[in-house]
């Protein structure tokens, strides 16, 4: 790494000591920045640049303040909620303010879209994890800390910054300007020219902010392949469901989330399934299960009854002297399997044994002597 008359030198301040009284000249201006953001310091100088500087330091500190959003105020639960109860929140909430339920009312269609944004950041752990270290825009904070780690791998880089949770002061050695995004020295106000001195301009790319949402589908319609649209950011998206997707499966649409910052990447976009239960299968894996009742004769002396599957109707045999709650299994008349062809789950089928009503005077003679015999 470049190392320029301007280079950072390492600055050792007591915690005791926040006023720096000596001649502005002896700091560089990226390091009263970081004395006066991060550690409180006073600059006692009465020189431009310094007013300058704790000037927009308390503007910068106040625009943080304002625009702070609170994804966990916004669903109204403590940052100690469980996945459950955040899911419960979203749920709720997104019933109230859906647009459907309130149409043309601008101010329910706002507020959905935030509970939406807040919902996909907190429910997914990962990016929960990401927004309660970087707070809002943590996709960024995200990639802030990745160019650290690319430039300490080359052999130097943004020193002792230690990412956005405390800029515990330099470690040591040079770091020319170049060595500072465009980010960071836009949020700075490092530009060229803008303290006096000539500063060169960085990429500081960033990619956009993965973006998510839920598809919930009936259970019967997964057992086939599936197109869907849908609109993102509104953008109509197209795209197809395979066959045998399941609960919680989650696919990525790789640059369908947010742009990008200062011409990076887009994100992308994660989709997790959610399926609906049917009234007459329950799915367990691959495999279904489902009920079928058959009278008291064909339970005792067997016979045939007829099965739904998905695939359609299907007649089984029914062996003599079936008891009730006796289940058998239909091999291959399952669920498909995600993602593997003609491969499918079984089908678990329980006979429920239904006893006649409203017996003739002939039939109680028969079941008397049955009971006899």
């Amino acid at each position: 790494m470049r190392a320029g008359k301007n280079s950072l030198k390492p600055i050792k301040m007591s915690v005791a000591s926040k006023t720096i009284k000596n001649d502005c000249l002896k700091y560089d201006v990226f390091t009263k920045w970081y004395l006066v953001f991060f550690q409180g310091a006073k600059l006692q100088n009465n020189c431009e640049l310094c007013i300058t500087i704790e000037k927009k330091v308390l503007l910068l500190r106040t625009l943080i303040l304002v625009n702070m959003i609170d994804y966990y105020k916004t669903l109204g639960v403590e940052k100690t909620a469980t996945q459950e109860e955040i899911k419960k929140a979203y749920r709720k909430l997104a019933r109230k303010y859906h647009p459907d339920m309130n149409p043309n009312d601008k101010t329910a269609e706002q507020k959905f879209k935030e509970i939406n944004e807040a919902n996909e950041v907190l429910s997914n752990p990962e990016n929960r994890a990401k927004y309660d270290k970087y707070g809002e825009h943590w996709q960024y904070g995200e990639e802030y800390e990745k160019a650290q780690q690319q430039q300490r791998a080359r052999g130097g880089g943004f020193g002792g910054f230690g990412g956005f949770e405390g800029f515990e002061g330099f470690s040591g050695g040079n770091y020319s300007n170049e060595d500072y995004s465009d980010f960071f020295k836009d949020m700075f106000g490092g530009r060229a020219g803008g303290f006096g001195r000539g500063y060169s301009s960085a990429s500081g790319k960033f990619k956009g902010q993965d973006l998510y949402a839920d598809m919930s589908l009936p259970l019967r319609e997964v057992a086939t392949t599936q197109q869907r649209t849908f609109t993102v950011n509104g953008k109509n998206i197209r795209i197809t469901v395979p066959a045998g997707v399941y609960e919680g499966l989650q696919i990525k649409l790789k640059g369908h989330g947010q742009e990008g910052y200062n011409g990076g990447p887009n994100g992308d976009l994660y989709i997790t399934f959610h399926i609906e239960p049917d009234a007459q299968f329950e799915r367990n894996g691959n495999d279904l299960k489902t009920t079928v009742n058959i009278d008291l004769y064909t339970a005792m002396l067997g016979g045939e009854v007829q099965i739904d599957t998905l695939s359609g109707k299907v007649k089984m045999k029914v062996a003599p002297e079936t008891q009730n709650g006796t289940t058998v299994r239909l091999k291959g008349k399952g669920f498909p399997v995600y993602k593997e062809k003609d491969s499918f789950g079984d089908l678990f089928v329980t006979y429920q044994v239904q006893l006649p009503k409203h017996l003739t005077e002939k039939q109680k003679e028969l079941f008397e002597q049955l009971k006899n015999s």
